[in-house]
């Protein structure tokens, strides 16, 4: 009590003496936040957790990889859309380091060799793509990524390299691309010599003219090589050169600059990239750009003064934007590798090239790095992720657990008991797996499957069949994919004998008719129909864009010749339809958006299409992302369009009531920046409605008046796509990054207003749970025994899963005492100092709780759950079990063997059930007048040979659990009377009894207790010699129990037989032990007390006088 005491006085005098200033600081904390926050914000439902599914089957594109130069187990990967990764035991695990910044989208990392635990981060992906995020400028840590700092040039969105001075770390050169869809912004070569508070710039213009790479002498670090960078994308074509640019040095710092232009093109360049030999720092290589996929390898051997062209050999495949980037090798001079579809290298400088092996490896290389204690040794990253070899390539292994997949589109089929995802990635095919597994381990890669190769771009299943699977890779190439057998057959429509070829957009949008699953939609400059499946398929319109030519669009300013650096090789091809809707209230009315601003209506199934060519608020050609149909009412109609491409990242969401007449915004106040992707529309109530946009998911559930954003688990990532499973009412999301994410059972948002959110609680509609015993394939549970690289995604909680919400929250006194005190502080007021009743109050109280008590259909009670008392949503998951029937568990340091084994609840019959939500405030239980009733069902008809019923599963099951319980009691009553015992042979011997009568009575107990333990566990040394002996009751309970534990057939005559000796055993066990506890040793211990020896625990307590 004395320490106790002191403790409360230091707490008293800790409140008085504490400046005000300084409480106010030390306060400030996400719990006052949370308090301070509207109903209707992010905060009240971060509760509603996210979970992402994977996979890691192919993972995604790397953009940078940087290893820590004294630890090369500690590396970091820059994914181009999926944010920062390290690992600290080289692959085997990663966390995301970077989830909790603005940008997802990662340019490059650098690591300052002088300090490696600071790690810079350029945000804005450094490829040309149509696809690319963007980033808000450079990011510093000085922890290794624990934390982060924002250091400027925000209005970078694309970085494209960063170098440290070796000798001074607070000088730094940050290449920015600047924007690829817009001029001006912060473009060029900047410099800071304070570590990041201030930058100047070097190299570049202001309008189109960049820095793509800047690389540093590190024998001379004031010499710099950088290449200026002019380009210029929009939604049609990418110019990616012209007159602006070159090769550029200094060797005074950046303060000075020549342009390097002796032996190298006269004409206008491409995208270039650069690397210094290790070697000889005067040598410089370069991979330059030109006009129609054409220019070559350059090398100089004087520091860039003059250049010879070794090789026409320029990056293709998707095109230079795509790649340019050369590694030179720290081990081998003239060694250079080129990033390309398949990586190259050569060994002489440039004259030839060969492919490094790449047999069973991703394709699309943009990142190396090396091992500057091993030559052989290459880490990979492309587009599937990152590959190690330690064999110069001739052999690789993929790191297979980095789940950062850029998922295009979604779509999700109705199989049993759980369904399906399917989705379109970026160089990664077309994935298939599940929502959720039966087994304890959760989704591995071994639960993906391929359905298509290439680009995946929009997919669908058959509503009705989900062995009747669509995918597509790009440019309108449609396939229909049998799920039982495999087989594909290519069903992408053809134009007429007379007719042009087709344009597909890149992503062609696919459409399964809500009125007959039979009937398709897909679009090309016009839009098809197809009644048996795509077999056969017939144009129901003509060109519905507005067929301009790309190449007379102006780009920076002006038209361009057909010579310029035009970078048209893996673009979308201009003027297609984008998306389409079907209304499900009217099988004639159908919509179509386009890449070059316009929708189009047809009324009448197609004979005839209304164009509708503005929106208001929206400049011209606006990209049409997203439309669709309300499932409600027949006239109205949503869409999400996109000016990105044009530099301008504004969210475009609008409505209409009378079939795109007319057009409303209901943007409403989602974040500028949050341009949307996709919208849908809850299947119950037509106000909610979710929208996937570039930096998370939101929802409104007043039709767009106020978005709320989703932020339970899920990373600040694009979300391209959304789906909802309407059997279940998963909101499913398909990010360009982190690959699937699943909002399991979203129906409590459907009961959610200002007014409900007033109220001191609520407890949500529960979705039936499913009812089966989880397959163990790899024997235990997670990951089981197959290491830490081995990847699983999460499946749901197993059970009925509760959800309820508290509007405030239940605080502690002292909780309630602070926050006061926090109010008069910032106010400036003196703290009161509480009494010493009020602070023992505090001490004493019991910490607040939710209770959920879940009852059977016919009212009996099943199990009592407790959950946080926070305000907000909270869920809580019931496993289906009854409680165990286990007995009060000491510290983990006083557990025998026997003790520690919990053979966990009986599973609950399926059926009807109810739960009921009640608070629990400083330990009295008050009813909250909240009840749901839901079922639990069973997934399996029966296994393959027919055993006992459910019912008598389960019975047997609760008299297993009971038998077990009362034995497990009864060996820790056992132990506890041992120890009595032997208290009592200690005290004897301190005693004065002159008898040794009462210590030959207790060494007699001792001997007696133990044979009865032996027969629950069996003799230790017996065990020991492995000699089989009596057979103990726990091994007869063992095999009632993992005979009919794992499961649904129900108890053998065996596992039946096991039980009657177990229950029959024990028995005659409690009655041997009783005679001990309620007669033997009270008769002792009395004696004990009588003669006055020493008291031991569990004797009346001595006299005092």
């Amino acid at each position: 009590m004395r320490t106790r005491t002191a403790l409360l006085v230091m707490l008293c005098l800790a409140l008085v003496f504490t400046p005000a200033s300084a409480r106010k600081k030390k306060d400030k904390g996400s719990a006052e936040k949370e308090e301070d926050a509207p109903r209707l914000s992010s905060e009240t439902f971060s509760g509603l957790k996210l979970r992402g599914i994977g996979p890691a089957l192919m993972s995604g594109r790397i953009s940078d990889i940087a290893i820590h130069p004294e630890d090369q187990s500690v590396w970091y990967a820059a994914v181009g859309s999926g944010g920062v990764w390290k690992t600290t035991n080289a692959g085997t695990s990663w966390s995301p380091i970077f989830d909790e910044q603005p940008s997802y989208s990662i340019g490059c990392l650098a690591i300052d060799p002088a300090h490696p635990e600071t790690v810079w981060v350029g945000t804005g992906e450094n490829v040309g793509g149509r696809h690319v995020g963007y980033g808000d400028g450079v990011y510093k840590s000085t922890d290794g990524g624990k934390n982060w700092e924002q250091m400027g040039l925000a209005a970078s969105e694309h970085i494209g390299s960063i170098v440290i001075d070796p000798r001074d770390s607070d000088v730094v050169y940050v290449a920015a691309q600047g924007p690829l869809w817009s001029v001006g912004g912060d473009r060029g070569l900047f410099k800071t010599t304070d570590g990041g508070a201030t930058w100047e710039k070097l190299l570049g213009d202001d309008e189109s003219t960049g820095v793509n790479e800047v690389i540093l002498d590190p024998t001379r670090p004031d010499t710099l090589y950088a290449t200026t960078h002019q380009r210029l994308r929009n939604v049609a074509a990418l110019i990616n050169g012209g007159p602006e640019t070159g090769i550029h040095k200094s060797t005074d710092g950046g303060k000075t600059w020549s342009e390097l232009v002796n032996g190298l093109p006269e004409e206008d360049m491409g995208r270039i990239g650069l690397a210094i030999s290790h070697q000889d720092p005067d040598v410089i290589y370069a991979t330059i750009e030109l006009a129609h996929r054409k220019g070559g390898f350059y090398r100089s051997s004087d520091g860039g003064e003059s250049w010879s062209k070794q090789n026409d050999y320029i990056s293709g495949g998707t095109g230079p934007h795509y790649y340019q980037e050369i590694f030179a090798s720290p081990h081998v001079f003239d060694r250079v590798y080129q990033m390309d579809v398949r990586m190259r290298v050569t060994n002489d400088g440039g004259k030839t090239f060969k492919r490094v092996p790449s047999d069973h490896k991703h394709s699309d290389n943009h990142a190396l790095a090396f091992d500057p204690g091993d030559p052989n040794y290459l880490l990979s990253g492309n587009d599937g992720g990152l590959y190690e070899s330690w064999d110069l390539g001739e052999n690789w292994k993929f790191v297979a657990n980095l789940p950062v997949t850029q998922f295009y589109k979604v779509a999700v089929d109705y199989d049993e008991p759980f369904y399906n995802v399917l989705g379109g990635t970026q160089d990664n095919n077309t994935q298939y797996g599940p929502s959720r597994t039966d087994n304890v381990h959760g989704i591995r890669n071994r639960d993906w499957q391929i359905t298509l190769f290439g680009d995946g771009h929009q997919p669908a299943i058959d509503p009705t069949n989900p062995d009747i699977v669509y995918s597509e890779w790009q440019q309108g190439n449609l396939v229909r994919w049998d799920r039982k057998t495999g087989e594909m057959v290519y069903i992408k429509p053809q134009p007429g004998e007379d007719e042009e070829s087709e344009r597909f957009n890149w992503d062609s949008p696919i459409l399964i008719s809500p009125h007959d699953p039979k009937t398709l939609f897909f679009a090309s400059k016009r839009v098809w129909r197809s009644d048996d499946r795509g077999d056969s398929w017939t144009p129901i319109s003509g060109d519905l864009s507005r067929g301009i030519d790309r190449l007379t669009r102006p780009m920076m300013g002006r038209v361009w010749s057909v010579d310029a650096v035009w970078d048209l090789w893996a673009m979308s091809v201009y003027g297609t339809i984008t998306s389409l809707a079907q209304s499900p209230r009217n099988a004639e009315l159908i919509y179509a958006g386009t890449d070059d601003g316009l929708i189009q209506v047809t009324e009448d199934g197609g004979e005839n299409w209304r164009r509708i060519d503005s929106l208001p608020g929206v400049k011209d050609f606006f990209f049409v992302n997203d439309i669709k149909a309300d499932l409600h009412d027949e006239n109205t109609v949503y869409v999400a369009v996109d000016q990105h491409k044009t530099g301008d990242f504004s969210p475009y969401l609008f409505k209409s009531t009378d079939r795109g007449a007319n057009w409303t915004s209901i943007t409403g106040d989602l974040p500028e920046r949050h341009l949307v992707w996709r919208v849908v529309q809850d299947h119950i109530k037509p106000e909610l409605m979710f929208a996937g946009t570039e930096f998370g998911v939101f929802f409104t559930i007043d039709g767009g008046g106020r978005w709320i954003k989703l932020t339970g688990d899920a990373p600040n990532i694009s979300f391209r796509d959304l789906v909802i499973q309407t059997r279940e009412n998963d909101l499913v999301g398909a990010t360009f990054g982190r690959g699937f994410w699943i909002l399991d059972d979203y129906t409590p948002l459907r009961h959610v207003s200002e007014a409900s959110l007033e109220r001191e609680a609520q407890l949500f509609p529960v979705r039936n749970a499913k009812w089966y015993i989880e397959r163990r394939p790899l024997g235990g549970r997670r990951k089981a025994s197959q290491g830490e690289a081995y990847f699983t995604a999460p499946n749901p909680p197993f059970g009925a899963v509760f959800t309820y919400y508290l509007a405030e929250g239940y605080k502690t006194r002292k909780e309630v005492r602070r926050k006061k005190e926090k109010e008069i502080a910032e106010e400036g007021g003196d703290t009161p100092t509480p009494g010493w009743d009020a602070l023992i109050e505090e001490q004493l109280e019991l910490k607040p709780e939710v209770v959920l008590t879940v009852r059977d259909g016919e009212g009996a009670l099943v199990r009592r759950l407790t959950g946080p008392a926070k305000a907000g949503f909270h869920r809580i998951a019931w496993d289906l079990r009854y409680p165990s029937t286990r007995p009060w568990t000491p510290p983990p340091s006083e557990r025998s063997n026997f003790d520690d084994r919990d053979r966990g609840g009986v599973l609950a019959l399926p059926g009807t059930y109810s739960v009921h939500l009640t608070k629990r405030i400083d330990g009295k239980l008050v009813d909250l007048g909240q009840s749901q009733t839901f079922e639990v069902e069973s997934i399996h008809d029966g296994g393959t040979l027919n055993g006992a019923s459910i019912e008598v599963r389960t019975t047997f099951a609760r008299r297993l659990a009971k038998t077990s319980g009362s034995l497990n009691a009864v060996g820790r009553l056992i132990d506890e009377t041992l120890k009595r015992v032997q208290a009592i042979q200690q005290v004897l011997l301190r005693s004065t009894l002159d008898d040794p009568a009462p210590d030959d009575v207790a060494r007699d107990l001792e001997r007696r207790l133990k044979l009865l333990n032996d027969r629950i566990e069996g003799n230790e040394e017996r065990g020991f010699a492995n000699d089989p002996g009596p057979v103990p009751i726990q091994d007869r309970l063992f095999v009632a129990q993992i005979g009919t534990s794992n499961s649904t057939y129900g108890p053998t005559p065996t596992h039946r037989r096991s039980l009657e000796i177990a229950e029959k055993q024990y028995a005659q066990l409690k009655n041997d032990l009783d005679r001990i506890v309620k007669e033997e040793l009270p008769a002792l211990e009395s004696a004990l007390h009588a003669a006055g020896v020493p008291w031991s625990p569990g004797r009346e307590i001595p006299g005092g006088n």
